[in-house]
């Protein structure tokens, strides 16, 4: 994930917090909660040499990029890597100052049409299928749904985009009783971009879901954040956990090991910093992916200490931890 001190200082200014950190604090919250392993990356370094150890790059209202930049994002993409992008990402440059079009408009497939809804009240999401009756995947786990709340902010967008997933349904007045009711049921203005681009993946949210869902954590957005990462990386998660509770999860891949750290993070207070109590979680099965031509020659667990029986099938190693306190690591010898 992607964080920018240009965006904070000179497109956020004295509103930082609002217009930046609660982007970046929403879609952290979603990735950990949906247990995909990340990093921070800084925007000052976006070249092949740093980024292109990852899948996918996600800019969380990533609003203040220079051209240069933005060429280095597409170089990004044309060579296989994938980006999440929300709201006002480049639309902006490094000194805050607005483009009259997005900096990666060809990325989006999407250009500003130069208006702004700063605060939208009663505006929801109508949840589409394309001309067959199938839904595309970044609406998984909304079976059933036809329609979900929008969040707060939007940028208007133009340009021909066939079968949108997501469409608006606009503003409506919230008082009095007799008054709330949708004037507009069904528009073709889309609400999220996805699509390819070179040999990567490009999703475009141009509103503020990230943020909105770090006010209300409303779980409809969490997964429509946590889909648009899986559908973007365009392939399984090198490690995949399954539990209940929350954990953050990280994983290493050294030249004769793979090394998986996970973090319990269950607690009321997992946001806050100072958590008062440790709630240990049940078991956790765990499945790690091991690059390419490897086999894993040892399996312990490290913090529990002892080593497991080797279950590897089709490059997968599987394994069941059968409670976490704080802290967990996973080391695979290969």
């Amino acid at each position: 994930m992607v964080f920018s001190q240009q965006t904070s200082h000179f497109y956020g200014g004295e509103r930082a917090r609002a217009k930046v950190e609660d982007h970046t604090l929403g879609y952290y919250q979603a990735l950990i909660e949906s247990r995909i392993p990340f990093e921070m990356v800084h925007d000052g370094l976006l070249d092949a040499a740093h980024v292109d150890q990852f899948k996918v790059l996600i800019f969380p209202n990533i609003a203040a990029l220079s051209n240069a930049q933005c060429e280095q994002i597409r170089a990004y993409v044309r060579r296989g890597g994938s980006i999440v992008a929300t709201y006002e990402t480049s639309l902006y440059d490094e000194w805050g100052v607005r483009r009259a079009d997005f900096g990666l408009a060809d990325l989006f497939g999407a250009s500003y049409d130069g208006v702004m809804d700063a605060r939208m009240q009663n505006s929801y999401l109508r949840l589409e299928a394309d001309t067959a009756g199938t839904r595309h995947p970044i609406l998984a786990g909304l079976d059933g749904a036809e329609r979900i709340i929008n969040g707060v902010s939007r940028v208007h967008t133009k340009g021909s985009y066939a079968n949108p997933p997501l469409t608006l349904i606009p503003s409506y007045p919230d008082l009095p009783m007799e008054e709330v009711f949708p004037r507009i049921a069904k528009t073709d203005v889309p609400e999220v971009f996805v699509h390819e681009f070179g040999k990567g993946r490009v999703v475009y949210f141009p509103w503020d879901i990230d943020r909105t869902f770090w006010e209300v954590l409303c779980v409809d957005h969490w997964k429509l954040l946590r889909n648009a990462v899986d559908w973007a990386a365009n392939e399984p998660r090198p490690v995949d956990v399954k539990g209940a509770g929350t954990l953050d999860v990280t994983m290493w891949r050294q030249k004769d090991s793979v090394t998986v750290h996970l973090v319990n993070l269950t607690n009321p207070m997992m946001m806050k910093g100072p958590i008062r109590e440790f709630i240990p979680t049940p078991p956790q099965g765990v499945n790690v992916r091991l690059p390419e031509g490897k086999k894993a020659r040892k399996v312990q667990l490290l913090v529990r200490g002892g080593s497991l029986p080797i279950r590897e099938r089709n490059g997968v190693v599987t394994l069941t931890i059968p409670s976490i306190l704080d802290h967990e690591v996973v080391a695979i010898d290969v």
